[in-house]
């Protein structure tokens, strides 16, 4: 017998994303969960984004159908917006737009902003969740983890003072 809360997968072309993702809605998995990205640009065969998104149907009690989607969307391309479909989808979207640089042509959410930050400061340049990214903490110092212990330039710990419990006095205190 059949789990029947197993995950199931689909790969889908680029093309078809809206498509697939209509009819799974259509099927039943009424349910959207989560959308994200994976940088896969250092494949040599087909660099580009993974698109994930995770799809649920919860509609019987005893069982929940899970659904996961991929795409791979080729090195400076575009996907198409899930917003038409769930309106859900537009702060998963707005976040890998903003930490993976892929823009989702169609994007609505209903402000007509348009994909805009969403966790990132004002005037920060760059994708952070991409494999190229190099951290600022990294380019102005060593990592902390390169030094073998004892080459630090950090002082060692010079003992930690006793600590008793409530009420104990201290050892120096009465009569000697």
């Amino acid at each position: 017998m059949s789990d029947p809360t197993a995950l199931t997968r689909a790969e889908v072309d680029p093309a078809d994303w809206v498509e697939t993702i209509s009819a799974a809605l259509a099927e039943g998995y009424t349910f959207f969960d989560w959308l994200t990205a994976v940088d896969q640009l250092d494949d040599e065969q087909a660099p580009g984004l993974d698109v994930v998104c995770h799809l649920m149907d919860g509609s019987t009690p005893k069982s929940l159908r899970r659904k996961l989607f991929r795409t791979r969307v080729p090195s400076g391309s575009s996907l198409a917006s899930l917003t038409p479909v769930f309106r859900g989808v537009a702060w998963h979207e707005r976040e890998t737009h903003e930490m993976f640089g892929l823009d989702f042509d169609g994007f609505d959410d209903g402000t007509g902003l348009g994909l805009r930050p969403l966790l990132l400061p004002d005037g920060f340049e760059g994708t952070p969740l991409r494999k190229s990214f190099v951290l600022a903490a990294r380019a102005s110092k060593p990592w902390p983890g390169a030094k073998e212990p004892g080459e630090s330039e950090h002082a060692k710990p010079t003992g930690r003072r006793r600590v008793s419990a409530p009420g104990v006095p201290d050892p120096e205190w009465g009569p000697r």
